[in-house]
């Protein structure tokens, strides 16, 4: 018996990531522009980072509260009530590490071995892959590409719920996609899931990054209080925080206890001085998320523009999150493109299938990056693709 043959066999079929094996291929390559990761190019505000050292440095180094200290709970209610309209309630919401663990904790609390997930596709591989270790068994559906974007077929969603279903995933604005659901479609999603008593894990991430208001259709505009409603998120893409790994749950508080354990029995809590950035940056940084929105606005529009003007690219400027979804015209396997690409034009690029069996022939790009950048991968691109 091997090594191998002694681990779960969901652990061993745990896939592959196709971002990182393009990222390990070319990491570090002189002139390279890499548009593969979902973040972008800016660090830290520093006003965010010095409210951590101050508390680094006064000690905050000890085991902390598992839902997370009472301050940034409170802080995250204020968020969310200034956002959405909505009561300030900080026992509805636990801090966890990252929006990765957010989404693990939501699976763990609603699903086990045999029991089914409902998800829509193409998608970041990781939701999909969490379940599959907890045994879980994650089904798709797909959107539809059309000359406007991507679609869901409502009906393909509701045919999908079965008598195994414990939830429905729901990520909008989406990632690798950039589809946005409109509030007619939450809300018939939600009824869906009220119809067959289920839940909803609503991962509302990409919230801010959308391009028609200060922010993105929401669960919030439709839910009413009785709604079992998991929300997922994190201070990763608004606040350039992806390092920090600082997340959290918004839930009925009547699942605190059960969510304080599974924090309890995964990560034990936040390192408390992350956690006072994390205050600082909700309190003090809408300005620098507003900023970075407008920057990612122009980005878009600009690689979307470059990318149309072969006409041979099916693209479309996405209505939320900073991504490109797109296909070459005669590109089929787009892992192999993006090995090509990397090769021939030094920019980096995510392989469509890195997101599921919907996401072939596609590759995503993550514009979130200064603008000057963004012009010369689009013009290296571009310039390739007419060279096919």
């Amino acid at each position: 018996m091997t090594h191998l043959d002694r681990l779960r066999r969901e652990a061993l079929a745990a896939p592959e990531s196709g971002i990182v094996a393009i990222m390990n291929y070319a990491r570090g390559r002189e002139g390279l522009i890499p548009l593969w990761t979902g973040e972008g190019d800016l660090p830290t505000p520093a006003f965010i980072s010095a409210a951590t050292a101050t508390a680094l440095a006064a000690g905050e180094t000890f085991y902390t509260w598992q839902r997370g200290i009472p301050e940034l709970r409170q802080a995250i209610a204020r968020y969310a009530a200034r956002l959405y309209g909505i009561p300030e309630v900080p026992e509805r919401f636990f801090v966890t590490q990252s929006g990765m663990q957010a989404i693990q904790i939501a699976i763990s609390a609603v699903a086990g071995a045999g029991d089914e997930i409902v998800f829509i596709g193409p998608a970041w591989p990781n939701f999909e892959a969490a379940l599959a270790l907890a045994g879980g068994v994650p089904r798709e559906v797909s959107l539809e590409w059309a000359e406007a974007g991507w679609q869901l077929d409502l009906d393909r969603l509701k045919a999908a719920i079965g008598p195994r279903t414990k939830a429905l995933f729901v990520n909008t604005p989406s990632n690798p996609t950039g589809w946005t659901a409109d509030e007619a479609t939450l809300r018939t999603i939600l009824d869906l899931a009220r119809a067959a008593g289920i839940v909803v894990i609503a991962d509302e991430i990409y919230s801010r990054f959308y391009y028609a208001g200060r922010r993105a259709p929401s669960f919030h505009d439709v839910m009413e209080a009785e709604d079992a409603i998991l929300f997922v998120n994190s201070f990763s893409k608004n606040w350039a925080m992806t390092g920090w790994r600082v997340g959290w749950i918004e839930a009925p508080a009547v699942l605190g206890d059960v969510i304080e354990n599974l924090i309890q029995y995964s990560s034990s809590g936040v390192a408390a001085f992350l956690q006072r950035g994390a205050i600082v940056a909700l309190d003090e940084g809408e300005s620098f998320v507003d900023e970075q929105v407008e920057r990612a606005h122009r980005a878009r529009d600009l690689w979307t523009r470059a990318l149309a003007a072969t006409n041979r690219v099916r693209v479309a400027p996405p209505a939320g999150a900073f991504y490109s979804f797109f296909a070459i015209d005669g590109i089929e396997d787009s892992r192999a493109a993006a090995f090509r690409i990397v090769d021939e034009t030094g920019v980096g690029l995510a392989p469509g299938t890195a997101f599921g069996p919907a996401g072939d022939g596609f590759l995503r790009a993550c514009f979130h990056r200064r603008i000057d950048e963004v012009e010369i991968a689009a013009e290296r691109l571009a310039a390739w693709i007419g060279r096919l």
